[in-house]
């Protein structure tokens, strides 16, 4: 349920002497994407992560890729984060907590979430293999990390079974993805802030 009189939008731009970033979010949006990180398989992960959380994202990054893809792949996580909390605005009226287990062929990933305001990051995925092409897979865990304490979100990520590193890693992405469409989504029934505490902090 898209409530007709809030725009969830932001604009980021971060500039440092290792990344230059600017992010364009529309959490309201189709899943268009239009991301550019200079990092083939991490703008992959990005992909799945727009279309199935059915956001339009916009993302420009470069850095010192030169050296590794350390900076770029957690400066974009700094910064989405960053997004996603300034879109959210006051968070009245959302579902608040989000779920997903998804399935891509032989890999299961379980996801749960709150956006609570408090950050923390629960990561429990290991596979045989430690890069897709020259990209190491351990940065994705960086990224998740840096985009949960910029957003202030509690984020559950459970590998339950998998071979292929692809497929896994791209499966939690999605999973990722679907629980925050439904955290993000309105309950009607609720008009202010969704806590007992009457703040999200």
């Amino acid at each position: 349920m898209k409530n007709p009189c809030v725009e969830r939008k932001s604009q980021i731009v971060r500039e440092s002497q290792e990344t230059q970033i600017s992010i364009d979010l529309n959490i309201d949006g189709t899943g268009s994407h239009d991301i550019q990180t200079t990092v083939p398989f991490f703008d992959h992960m990005l992909v799945a992560l727009t279309k199935h959380s059915a956001v339009d994202l916009k993302v420009r990054a470069k850095g010192d890729t030169d050296i590794d893809d350390h900076h770029t792949v957690e400066d974009v996580g700094i910064c989405l984060g960053d997004a996603f909390k300034s879109a959210l605005g006051d968070r009245k009226g959302i579902v608040r907590y989000g779920h997903f287990s998804l399935a891509m062929e032989e890999a299961l990933v379980n996801t749960a979430l709150d956006i609570s305001g408090r950050p923390y990051l629960l990561y429990n995925i290991k596979t045989e293999d430690h890069l897709i092409k020259n990209f190491s897979l351990d940065l994705l865990e960086e990224f998740w990390r840096a985009f949960c304490n910029r957003m202030g979100l509690n984020l559950h990520i459970d590998m339950i079974k998998g071979k292929n590193a692809h497929h896994v890693y791209e499966a939690s992405f999605k999973s990722v993805a679907r629980s925050l469409r439904m955290a993000m989504s309105f309950d009607s029934r609720v008009t202010g802030i969704p806590s007992t505490k009457g703040v999200l902090d």
